[in-house]
């Protein structure tokens, strides 16, 4: 099976290596790219703060790309929207880590259910922008203090008409993945720029959650993951 990954690099080169582990044809089209904030994230971290939340491993590669001394910080509780984000945030040594279930309304839900256990400080998320409003509207309906902090912009890649047109000639996709709501938004721009029906440009769009599907055209196609995780996603195909 042929599968359009749209989401940015370098998570797209791991959902790539699954593919083909699984004998799909991946062809790879990212239609968003970081630009990392790091210095406003490492002056962020040092004013005081009972945990850091956390809604996207880009978070933590932006920590990464700052080289700064980060080992003061590891052992502060930090809070992850779902596993890959922990997966991550493990990975660079963080060792508290409290784990919801995908989404920024469970998240809320969690750090709810354990805010008596932490110090009297604000919370730090380190945020992106755009980003959905499920954790911070959450936050906000419990009372929680909290500081946004955004630490990355995910800015749109520009592809040709011609690509994208070349693409649905030659390479036409069985299957779209689709991770973000905005990723959503800009492919469907991209296929209107182009003059490309979605319908016809692939027969099946999978989308990680409801609000991803939302953001398609009323005659696609749109297949939801059970579960806001690429392991659900993947059982779509």
């Amino acid at each position: 099976m042929r599968v359009l990954v749209t989401r940015p690099l370098p998570a797209a080169e791991a959902t790539v290596r699954r593919l083909e582990a699984a004998g799909h044809r991946p062809i790879l089209l990212p239609l968003m790219q970081a630009t990392h904030l790091a210095a406003v994230s490492v002056a962020a971290l040092e004013v005081p703060h009972a945990a850091i939340v956390l809604t996207s491993a880009e978070a933590i590669r932006m920590l990464v790309s700052s080289d700064a001394d980060l080992s003061q910080h590891l052992a502060t509780p930090c809070f992850c929207v779902g596993a890959a984000t922990a997966q991550a945030a493990a990975g660079l040594g963080f060792s508290d880590l409290r784990i919801a279930e995908g989404t920024g309304q469970s998240l809320a839900e969690l750090i709810g259910a354990t805010i008596d256990t932490l110090p009297p400080l604000p919370l730090l998320y380190l945020a992106g922008t755009p980003r959905s409003e499920g954790l911070e509207k959450g936050l906000r309906q419990r009372g929680i203090e909290h500081r946004t902090v955004e630490c990355y912009r995910m800015e749109p890649i520009a592809h040709s008409r011609a690509a994208i047109e070349d693409l649905r000639r030659s390479s036409r996709p069985d299957a779209v993945l689709l991770y973000s709501r905005e990723t959503a938004r800009q492919f469907v721009r991209l296929l209107s720029e182009a003059g490309v029906d979605a319908a016809s440009f692939a027969p099946r769009y999978l989308c990680l959650s409801p609000v991803v599907a939302e953001a398609l055209p009323g005659n696609v196609v749109a297949e939801t993951a059970a579960r806001p995780d690429e392991d659900s996603l993947f059982s779509l195909l």
